[in-house]
């Protein structure tokens, strides 16, 4: 006996082919039929007139790698669709978790993944999965092996290239988490420790991911007026070590480089056309978020957390700072770039700083009487670097060339902390609403592809991203004329609507605006 028998679906299966009329059958978490016509008795009976069926969304950047320990429910994906995500991002995984210096990588991820009073009860790649699968999630999850986590286990947080046993021991536990089931290998290049290392260390890196299979995931060193050449770096880097290479939240940072998308697109077919596997993942907004302190100077990172705090004490290391962040364009300066009136604080870590959530720069400079860099300084460090923004960096124009390209997919990169983007509640909704919909900027099927089936095959998930029987059965129901996101900057913890049913592994985990409690995702090993 089938446990849920969805009948009359418009059935979108993610091939990016037409949609069709079907019944669908599940049974044993998966999809046991599909056919016109299912007349085989049924648990439960949905009938599906007037709704689309397509895959579960596959969320190409997640940053809930804390957060599916501690709030397995996980409704800001599940209720927008999204069934499985890719963990481990910009440079900074769970595991390995380090034996040196753990606290220190605590404080570095904390303003992009929050920080829990969690203690991991693992070490190894392995370990970390278990406990993933011990929290029993709603959603499945993958990960990659963050370069910056083992970085900071190997080599601390000191601005040089690694030793060539340092290199060794860093392949090491590359190898080992490839071989326990990480997917690849992420660097974020703005991010210290990540942005220390040679090229040469990233390369031997890279072969190591080449040989098990996996991706090599890219933050690029600059997504605004150097993007050309960052590009440049990571293509060199794929095409050295035979990685498949996919760069994160693609875009152009900063009005005088709006309009560079078609340049960047043309340098990406370019290294397809040389034989380099490149693909890349966007999310569909004009502003970004991450770390408020990506708006330092590179060289104020140099020897880790407590060594940046103790400058942001020290009168001359201020100085310093405020003069590179007012006049520096040598690495991609959000001051400068993006401006201190399009710069939002979103999240602090401790009530002392909420005050300033909500505000941009400007207001919170002209509030505390002084100038826009000392402000960001003072709030770091009063909040010990825990500290989360949105900058609106970006032209709707870029954003749409970037999207009707065939090599890109989706992503939230949504961080779930304190007040997030609103692109962590709804941006597969705001998809399939504005750009199919209203904008008609892309054809459904061609949108659920790059939701599904396309990041699926990056992954090699070789039984998710379609409606295939067989498959695992993570499916979306959906009414295409009302589907709608409504999170916004002002108020972004609210759900999509429109969207009637979410399957995870073939329990319905979410239905009519409502979490069902179902927690059955699991952690998907390479």
């Amino acid at each position: 006996m089938l446990e849920y028998l969805i009948r009359n679906a418009q059935v979108v299966d993610g091939t990016g082919n037409p949609w069709f009329r079907a019944d669908v059958g599940i049974a044993g978490g998966r999809i046991a039929a599909l056919s016109h016509r299912l007349d085989a008795p049924a648990q439960h009976t949905i009938d599906a007139e007037g709704l689309v069926l397509c895959p579960g969304f596959i969320d190409m950047h997640a940053h809930s790698d804390w957060w599916l320990l501690t709030n397995p429910l996980h409704h800001p994906k599940v209720m927008q669709g999204v069934t499985t995500e890719l963990l481990g991002q910009d440079g900074f995984s769970l595991a390995p978790w380090p034996a040196r210096d753990a606290e220190m990588l605590r404080r570095l991820v904390a303003g992009m993944n929050g920080n829990p009073d969690l203690a991991p009860s693992w070490r190894n790649f392995a370990g970390y999965l278990e406990a993933l699968n011990q929290a029993r999630p709603s959603v499945n999850a993958v990960s990659l092996v963050g370069h910056g986590t083992l970085r900071v286990g190997v080599v601390g947080m000191a601005d040089r290239p690694a030793t060539s046993a340092e290199l060794e021991e860093m392949e090491r536990l590359l190898r080992e988490a490839l071989e326990e089931g990480a997917v690849g290998l992420s660097t974020g290049l703005i991010y210290a420790p990540c942005y220390f290392a040679a090229q040469e260390e990233l390369v031997r890196l890279c072969r190591v991911v080449a040989e098990h299979g996996g991706i090599f995931v890219v933050h690029l060193r600059s997504e605004g007026d150097r993007l050309l050449e960052a590009l440049d770096e990571v293509l060199g880097i794929a095409g050295a070590s035979g990685a498949s290479l996919h760069i994160s939240h693609f875009k152009v940072f900063g009005r005088p480089n709006w309009g560079k998308g078609a340049l960047a697109l043309e340098r990406l077919e370019q290294a397809r056309d040389a034989g380099i596997d490149v693909t890349f993942d966007q999310y569909p907004y004009t502003a970004g978020s991450t770390s408020l302190a990506v708006l330092l100077p590179p060289w104020a990172n140099v020897g880790g957390t407590d060594a940046l705090l103790s400058r942001l004490q020290d009168l001359s290391a201020r100085q310093r700072m405020r003069r590179d962040m007012e006049q520096d364009t040598s690495w991609d300066n959000f001051l400068i770039a993006v401006g201190p009136e399009n710069i939002f604080i979103t999240w602090t870590g401790s009530e002392q700083g909420r005050w300033a959530v909500g505000k941009n720069l400007a207001e919170i400079a002209g509030a505390l009487g002084t100038a826009p860099a000392e402000a960001v300084m003072d709030i770091l460090l009063g909040e010990e670097l825990a500290v989360s923004m949105v900058d609106f960096c970006m032209s709707e124009e870029d954003v749409e060339r970037i999207m009707l390209h065939p090599l890109q997919m989706f992503c939230t990169d949504g961080l779930l902390a304190g007040t997030p983007h609103p692109r962590a509640y709804g941006a597969y909704a705001r998809v399939l609403g504005h750009y199919v919909r209203e904008r008609r900027l892309l054809p459904l099927e061609q949108a659920v592809r790059k939701m599904t089936s396309l990041p699926a095959q990056r992954l090699r998930l070789r039984d998710r991203g379609l409606v295939r029987e067989g498959y695992w059965a993570d499916l979306v129901l959906f009414d295409p004329r009302t589907v709608s996101d409504t999170a916004t900057y002002e108020a972004p913890r609210r759900h999509p609507i429109g969207i009637a049913g979410i399957f995870v592994n073939g329990v319905l985990t979410a239905a009519g605006g409502q979490h069902l409690g179902g927690r059955v995702g699991r952690a998907l090993a390479r």
